[in-house]
């Protein structure tokens, strides 16, 4: 053990040859470790929200407003600090409409710059200059870092940053240098990013939203079951094919498929026209498409119910191959009677709503015909070879994970499944029984075996468990005892739409269970707390988005427009800094223009979840406990060289 830890301090002495060298990284490291913690910013329930979701992102949940108030306080009026808030958020779009206006942009300039210097330099006081010069736009970066840097002992600082911004100005870089500062400011006000699920579906821009990550400076995702869906469809798994087209076909999005990604649906839509020409299709009305066009809206319509059977087929199929996923008893259409257009469940008849199955053999109801096996066919090839998509999905791959434990919190998007009695269910996988976080270890092992496995058989497990995952009774995200897709379009009797939540859900209050679900994941039950979403928490019902006392934060308050009537607000989001924890209640987003045009941010009511005595610093953070290790292991390289063991390399 001591010739390694020997060997170690060799190998460190190479990067800090001297007494000196190792003393100074010890002193920047301790100064780093001493700093307040970075902002940790929590979304989740995106759902193709695309404007809402870039204007959070923008104004950090009210964190750039909270800054233009704590820089300019009683100094300046309300409006003044709203435009100014307004500017960070779309500085390119906001100078457009103020240079109809303004008579004098010069002064404005001049103003303007002076007043985000101001906050820009706040927003880089709680970092190192190192990495506030990693984050300064490449165009700018010396300027920028002389602005915002304090300078002692400088006799004529006014003067000084006087001319610099007067030739800023002179030379016609103004508004260019303005967008630069706001940009900063946007990057500085949050460190890092959570995404707890579910980026896709309802909305019409998760592809949008992907692009945003995959450029965002630190992020992390916790896959939700839509996420998944679509990780299963671009895998080339074809029930998750299935009900990725007929959800974008039920929510009028069929454009994400077809513009967004370039995925061929002409196939399925003269398919989908020919088999329905006479059929009104009534029970695939499309939500939230008031102003389609008639004959577009036919055509959905159409579609919207061509996938749908096509999805139930091929679901059957799969069901009676896994056995042990338990979607044997989801199999609906060997219980119809044809003929008289009802549907026989738990031994009761029931009339359906739409009784016009033209493609479906009575004999053999699970299987395609020939069409339909040709379109099926071609959209796997279209979901394989989509070079955006799999771009999409490798980046999803790379940056997330079933679930995450980052600075003594854990964040997944569902849940953990529970019995009654709140003890860990136990899942069959593959004939082998899962529970807790190993059951999340092995879906997300199967999972990256969907795209990466060599084992062909490995691969096909993988590809099918994402299918399992996204509407499974035991899937963890999920966690109802199932997905009732069929009864909703085809039955009137609305008990049987009723979809029975796990029990985790009726245990959120209960500080054993939730405490036992720290200790399985290996949290420390006194200072951390549970992140998730899924479930849309109805605030005006007067439900709370905190649970158990504060230790679980169920942050899924309906960003998504469908669920905004269920909860009374457009979602949550949740901000960790260095005070504690605020959880962030938000107006709906009325649109970018109003943004702009009208300085209509998003209301937010903020709520203080917990609050620290002392101000956290990284010292606290995942990332400190890295950093005092690397302290540690400096000390014993300078007691190494102090005491003769290892030479100085001079």
């Amino acid at each position: 053990m001591k010739a390694l830890e020997e060997k170690y301090l060799e190998g460190l002495s190479e990067l800090f040859p001297s007494i000196a060298a190792a003393s100074t990284e010890i002193i920047n490291l301790q100064a780093i470790v001493n700093l307040p913690k970075g902002t940790e910013h929590f979304l989740t329930d995106i759902h193709g929200e695309y404007e809402a979701f870039a204007h959070v992102l923008k104004n950090g949940s009210g964190s750039v407003k909270r800054k233009v108030d704590d820089v300019f306080a009683n100094t300046m009026s309300s409006r003044d600090k709203q435009t100014l808030a307004t500017l960070i958020y779309y500085p390119r779009e906001k100078m457009e409409r103020i240079r109809e206006e303004e008579q004098n942009m010069d002064d404005w300039y001049k103003i303007m710059l002076y007043r985000l210097i101001e906050v820009a330099k706040r927003s880089a006081s709680k970092y190192t200059r190192s990495k506030v010069r990693k984050a300064l736009p490449k165009d700018f970066a010396y300027v920028i870092e002389e602005l915002i840097t304090e300078k002692s002992g400088m006799t004529d600082k006014e003067s000084y940053y006087n001319s610099i911004i007067s030739t800023i100005i002179q030379i016609g870089r103004a508004e260019e240098f303005i967008v630069a500062l706001c940009e900063l400011i946007q990057r500085l006000v949050v460190d890092h990013l959570h995404i707890v699920g579910d980026i896709y579906d309802r909305g019409p821009g998760p592809h949008l939203i992907m692009d945003k990550l995959m450029e965002y400076h630190s992020v992390d995702i916790q896959w939700g079951n839509h996420d998944i869906l679509w990780m299963g469809a671009a895998a080339g798994q074809k029930c998750c094919i299935a009900n990725v087209i007929r959800i974008c076909a039920r929510y009028g999005n069929l454009d994400i498929l077809e513009d967004g990604y370039g995925i061929n649906l002409l196939p399925l839509a003269t398919f989908a026209w020919k088999q329905y020409a006479k059929d009104p299709c009534e029970c695939f009305l499309l939500k939230g498409q008031d102003n389609c066009k008639p004959q577009e809206l036919e055509l959905n319509m159409k579609m919207h119910k061509a996938i749908s059977v096509i999805q139930f087929k091929i679901e059957g199929q799969a069901a009676e191959l896994y056995p042990e996923f338990g979607f044997q008893r989801r199999n609906f259409l060997d219980k119809i009677n044809y003929e008289e257009g009802t549907i026989t469940i738990g031994g009761k008849i029931y009339q359906l709503l739409d009784d016009y199955f033209p493609t479906i053999d009575p004999k053999n109801p699970y299987q395609l015909s020939a069409e339909e096996e040709e379109i099926m066919n071609r959209l796997v090839k279209a979901f394989q070879s989509c070079e955006k998509l799999q771009r999409h999905m490798r980046f999803l791959l790379n940056k997330g994970s079933l679930y995450k434990i980052y600075n003594s919190n854990l964040l997944y998007h569902g849940c953990v499944p529970l019995n009654d009695d709140g003890s860990l269910r136990k899942v069959k996988i593959y004939g082998k029984s899962y529970q807790g976080r190993t059951l999340y270890d092995v879906m997300e092992s199967y999972v990256r075996k969907g795209f990466f496995a060599v084992d062909p058989n490995e691969k096909k497990k993988g590809r099918d468990l994402m299918w399992y995952i996204w509407q499974g009774a035991n899937s963890p995200l999920f966690g109802k005892d199932k997905m009732a897709t069929f009864e909703r379009y085809f039955l009137a009797e609305k008990e049987l739409w009723k979809e029975k939540k796990n029990a985790y859900y009726l245990l959120l209050e209960d500080e054993n269970v939730m405490n036992g679900i720290l200790d399985e994941f290996g949290l420390d039950r006194e200072i951390s707390h549970i992140i998730n979403g899924h479930v849309p928490v109805k605030t005006k019902n007067g439900e709370n988005p905190v649970k158990c006392g504060g230790k679980v934060l169920v942050i899924d308050g309906g960003f998504s427009k469908a669920y905004q009537k269920e909860t009374g607000i457009a979602g949550y989001t949740l901000i960790y800094n260095s005070y504690g924890l605020i959880l962030a209640a938000h107006d709906p987003f009325e649109s970018t223009e109003a943004a702009i045009e009208k300085e209509r941010d998003i209301h937010s009511d903020s709520v203080i979840v917990k609050r620290t005595l002392e101000r956290k610093t990284v010292g606290d953070t995942d990332v400190g406990k890295v950093l005092k290790e690397r302290i540690a292991d400096l000390e014993a390289l300078l007691d190494a060289y102090r005491s003769g063991q290892i030479i100085e390399k001079i």
